[in-house]
């Protein structure tokens, strides 16, 4: 794989905080053309480095007013199970992040829900309706201090 320079740091460095900035603006903070920005960012598109270009939602303005975090602990790690555990979780809107660990739990899930009538009917349809599903433990976060997805980026 090739490697990034630090113009690409400095540019990923700029799309994580808004992907709508021009590649005119980029090429202005960087010391590069906008032709030159385009054809690196579609370089690391190329690579993988940057795998996708989307919107953040606030949930609130959604109705989604809940978070919890879910740990859910497996019966046993049968690899169907799990495989078929993870595709549930990965099809289920209302989980925003899943996340197959190591230690006391198996998955951690971010879970955004508009009330706890909504998260109960979601206990049912992706936990006691698993029969690989030992337990789960959900804690409902009270302040939401830090939520990103941006990665820090060599210098």
């Amino acid at each position: 794989m090739e490697l990034l320079d630090p113009l690409d740091h400095k540019i990923l460095e700029i799309l994580q905080l808004n992907n709508l900035t021009s590649q005119r603006e980029i090429g202005n903070k960087i010391g590069l053309s906008a032709p030159a920005v385009q054809r690196r960012i579609t370089r690391m598109r190329e690579l993988g480095v940057i795998k996708k270009d989307i919107a953040v939602l606030n949930p609130e303005h959604l109705g989604q007013l809940i978070t919890i975090v879910v740990q859910v602990e497996m019966e046993a790690d049968k690899v169907e199970i799990v495989t078929k555990t993870k595709r549930k979780f990965e099809q289920t809107p209302q989980v925003q992040q899943c996340y197959y660990v190591t230690g006391e739990a198996d998955f951690m899930l971010i879970v955004v829900v508009s009330n706890m009538k909504e998260y109960e009917k979601l206990t049912h349809e992706l936990f006691f309706n698993n029969p690989g599903i030992q337990r789960f433990k959900s804690s409902i976060c009270m302040d939401i201090v830090k939520s990103g997805l941006a990665l820090p980026v060599p210098k």
